[in-house]
């Protein structure tokens, strides 16, 4: 291989990289909706289609046990208190949508802000909060299981669309899932000299 070649193939793989990466995100922007869809119907609708409210109601209580875990082993920093009250705003503002899928009240096009605990809450009461918290969404899950709407019910969720409540149970347990990986312990906090 010559000198030239060894700097022309990476070259070449670094823009054809570059270019499908660019492609990708051309496709995402300009087909947002039909990616928006096929992620509804992949991620939430069709795992969550296939399994009862007493499997999602188990599985939240599951997910709420790695996320209590989580939280005992966060370290007590702004960042970690801040991912505490995002996963609580967004699971009481889910909470409120299936409780219209029950009936309880009427839909309400809000945002999850409201639904945040105080900015001066303390790690330890956020704690608590997360898990008394995800105790209301699994008793909402057996809710369902007890009264369940129709197959066809949907609730708007502000960004994803119109899903039934089966998916929002999954999306809530998906959600404080992920958000939750962000918590970091005290030694994690101290290794990356924050």
């Amino acid at each position: 291989m010559t000198k030239r070649s060894k700097v022309f193939v990476p070259a070449v793989v670094t823009v054809a990289t570059v270019g499908v990466a660019a492609g990708a995100a051309y496709v995402a922007r300009s087909r947002k909706d039909d990616v928006k869809e096929f992620f509804v119907a992949q991620v939430l609708e069709r795992p969550a289609g296939r399994m009862s409210y007493t499997d999602l109601a188990q599985g939240l209580e599951r997910g709420g046990t790695f996320l209590a875990q989580r939280a005992a082993r966060a370290a007590d920093t702004d960042a970690n208190r801040a991912v505490l009250t995002h996963i609580i705003g967004i699971e009481r503002w889910g909470q409120n949508r299936l409780r219209v899928a029950l009936g309880q009240r009427k839909f309400e096009r809000d945002e999850h802000h409201p639904y945040k605990p105080g900015a001066g809450a303390t790690l330890r009461e956020l704690q608590d909060l997360l898990s008394q918290t995800r105790a209301q969404t699994v008793d909402l899950a057996r809710g369902l299981h007890a009264h369940p709407p129709q197959d066809d019910l949907t609730v708007e969720h502000n960004g994803l669309g119109p899903l039934t409540p089966k998916a929002w149970l999954r999306y809530l347990t998906q959600h404080a899932d992920l958000e939750s990986r962000k918590l970091r312990g005290a030694k994690e906090h101290k290794a990356l000299g924050e």
